[in-house]
């Protein structure tokens, strides 16, 4: 039988999509470094029987070579260091695995003529002049800053893509994600909703960047695994670029209203400097993922953050209460 294979399994987006796929019936081998990815986000499916894990990095060819001897008919590529956080205390291995690691696992979709499916992001426009950002926008990205390592690197992996799907007809499929949350998101990532339940559940300080007025468009995640498995199984994606995300925006101050209020915090708000090259606005124009796969979000911000914080209230409470 036929194996997906997703890089990156063990990540937050990984995991929820491994599940997905095994839960549709699917083979599936899991691949992750584990340089960000936890292994305990696949605990519940590491000995299922239709799972496969590797630990290794897609970034060095040789690593990978046995997948040559497999029937390969789909690869989701999503191993990346995505949270600010983490990759730009590992640049250059995040430039690696967008670029290198992108360039090999092209190749092992050439030679076994599996579809692909690079996950990249939102980040693409930087800070967008544009708004919303829809995916003829070029983006007004800095190359000479902190967030660049990543930005960067998931533009020239999109061009990787495009010269793959152009040159050797590869089915290449490019998702733009924007920001993603869910209670599978890691409590210590860095990323706004992580940090402002966690700072919340714990009673610190709610720290918003700038004066909180940057904008951001928050997906749950179980749309945005929906969305790309339709991407993978859709012909008329082969050779797009799409947009992923929910297109209801709010500030970021507004998230830390509602996130204190939720969790009936009495954390006081407080305003840190603003990062260099943090975004003002963020919010996908998803009219071509309507158009082509039929998709929109379904999950509102306030049914995902019920959800999140009640998961973040079990696991912090609950350690702390041993």
């Amino acid at each position: 039988m036929s194996i997906i294979i997703v890089s990156g399994a063990a990540g937050f987006l990984g995991s929820h999509l491994v599940r997905s796929l095994i839960d549709q019936g699917e083979l599936v081998v899991g691949i992750d470094n584990l340089s960000s990815g936890l292994i305990s986000n696949l605990s519940d499916i590491f000995t299922h029987p239709n799972f496969r894990f590797i630990q290794t990095d897609v970034s060095d060819n040789d690593s990978i070579k046995t997948l040559y001897q497999e029937d390969v008919k789909e690869i989701y590529h999503l191993a990346s260091q995505a949270s600010p956080k983490f990759y730009q205390s590992n640049p250059f291995e995040t430039i690696q695995v967008n670029t290198q690691g992108t360039y090999n696992l092209l190749n092992l979709a050439l030679n076994k003529k599996a579809k692909f499916l690079f996950t990249s992001t939102s980040e693409a426009y930087g800070d967008p002049e544009v708004h919303p950002q829809s995916e003829d926008y070029r983006g007004n990205v800095n190359t000479w800053g902190p967030r660049a390592c990543y930005d960067e690197a998931k533009r020239l992996g999109e061009v990787i893509c495009y010269e793959f799907y152009e040159r050797y007809g590869v089915k290449v499929k490019v998702a733009r994600i924007f920001n993603t949350y869910s209670a599978g998101l890691r409590n210590d990532d860095g990323r706004v909703i992580s940090n402002f339940i966690t700072q919340a559940i714990k009673g610190n300080d709610i720290t918003v960047y700038g004066d909180g007025s940057q904008t951001r468009s928050f997906c749950y995640v179980d749309d945005n695994i929906r969305a790309l498995i339709l991407m993978m199984k859709h012909e008329e994606a082969n050779g797009e670029i799409i947009n992923i995300g929910n297109p209801t925006e709010y500030s970021v101050l507004e998230v830390a209203r509602i996130i204190k209020e939720k969790t009936e915090s009495e954390s006081k708000i407080v305003y840190c400097p603003l990062p260099k090259d943090d975004p003002k606005v963020r919010k996908p124009d998803i009219s071509k993922a309507q158009r082509i796969l039929g998709w929109a979000p379904v999950v509102t911000l306030e049914e995902g953050l019920t959800h999140t914080i009640k998961n973040y209230q079990s696991l912090l409470l609950g350690a702390h209460s041993k």
